[in-house]
């Protein structure tokens, strides 16, 4: 891509900053939570239709998903940008209200500067990102997401900066049934639910010492009884499981269920499994995080960083687990300001908020420029994903 077409491309969108600006404060002051996001929705999708996007709302069957779709010239690649608008408790304390506009701003700007070669532009809201697996993992189930050539999304945060590696995760309710009986009277017709739960607990403290270094096993007690005279006849605990890994991860969650069984067998209780959420680790693109820091210079970001190694969960990572992807993060607040906090919030409409805003839109867009009229950089992308993902998405 020509550096005239990236000029032009940043130029198209400082002159929609009134737009892209006003439809994050609305976003901002509306805070919906997980799977109740029906206004930042309702607005987002009011400006995709105006625009000339075909777009289909309750997309994979989530009502406060969408899809919008740009085709120009028929066939090409597919390229999505993803956007969440989910708020926590707090407000918009994760900058969740930001991405919907930086992506319409950078969507917007292809359409109209990338005219004379096939591709499908398609912006996707995926809602509940800080809700329990998050939305896109139920998209993921519904079918999403895996037509498209790359995905890219943005992130508002302390640095400008891509991701390497993150964690996947799994958790689950894990139910034992005894039998209850007069703890004093008659414990030896007992059967503890609750001891079933402690040894479990005891059986995953010691498997933590032969699993590798960043396995990560935590077990609360939900339910142990309600009187203390009494042997439990139920009791529930909350386990979660976290590697940089999915393939090993798996590997030790079913070396787990033998711990499982054997705090049923020695209690004589039964027991019941239920997922409750799974994400998978992310695939890192290095070339396709390259090309994303190119374009940050290139759109004058600021407090430009080296790639943060490490991460926790995202759903996002369940989607770069499938099609190649990658998101930038860009600065509006000072560095070691994390999110879900006061200062995040406060933070959410004030100038630096908008200029990261636009400035993810100007790296975005001449992102999928990139990869759009220049298809040797999309086809050795896709070549680094495919080669990874045969490595089991094990990056050491």
């Amino acid at each position: 891509m020509t550096d005239a077409l990236k000029r032009e491309i940043a130029r198209n969108i400082d002159q929609k900053a009134p737009l892209l600006t006003a439809m994050s404060d609305y976003i901002f002051d509306h805070p919906e939570t997980g799977y109740q996001e029906f206004r930042a929705c309702r607005r987002l999708t009011e400006v995709l239709k105006n625009e000339g996007f075909e777009v289909q709302s309750g997309y994979t069957g989530l009502e406060t998903a969408f899809r919008a779709v740009w085709n120009n010239c028929g066939g090409g690649p597919d390229i999505g940008l993803l956007c969440e608008y989910d708020a926590l408790p707090m407000g918009h304390g994760c900058a969740h209200h930001m991405q919907g506009p930086a992506c319409i701003g950078a969507a917007l700007a292809v359409k109209e500067t990338v005219r004379n070669v096939p591709y499908t532009l398609e912006v996707i809201g995926t809602p509940a990102e800080e809700v329990g697996s998050g939305g896109k993992s139920v998209m993921i189930e519904n079918g999403a997401f895996l037509h498209h050539d790359a995905v890219l999304m943005m992130h508002g945060g302390d640095r400008c900066t891509a991701d390497v590696k993150s964690i996947a995760y799994s958790e689950f309710l894990v139910t034992y049934t005894g039998i209850s009986s007069h703890a004093a009277i008659a414990p030896e017709k007992g059967r503890s639910a609750l001891e079933a739960v402690m040894l479990a607990s005891n059986g995953l403290a010691y498997l933590r010492g032969h699993v590798a270094d960043d396995v990560r096993m935590n077990l609360i007690v939900e339910d142990g009884g309600s009187v203390v005279n009494a042997v439990p006849d139920r009791a529930v605990a909350r386990v979660e499981f976290r590697s940089y890994s999915r393939p090993y991860l798996d590997s030790v969650i079913e070396r787990a269920k033998k711990v499982f069984d054997g705090a049923a067998l020695m209690t004589e209780t039964t027991y019941e499994i239920e997922k409750t959420g799974e994400m998978h680790n992310k695939i890192p693109i290095l070339s396709l995080n390259e090309l994303l820091m190119e374009n940050a210079l290139a759109a004058g970001a600021k407090a430009v960083s080296p790639p943060r190694e490490k991460t926790g969960s995202t759903d996002f990572a369940s989607v770069m687990y499938l099609v190649p992807g990658s998101c930038i993060r860009v600065a509006f607040v000072e560095k070691g300001v994390p999110a879900h906090s006061p200062t995040f919030l406060e933070k959410g409409k004030s100038p630096e908020a908008h200029e990261a805003l636009l400035t993810a839109a100007k790296i975005l867009g001449m992102t999928c420029a990139d990869l759009l009229t220049d298809p040797e950089k999309l086809r050795k992308i896709k070549e680094e994903f495919a080669r990874k993902k045969r490595e089991d998405g094990s990056f050491s």
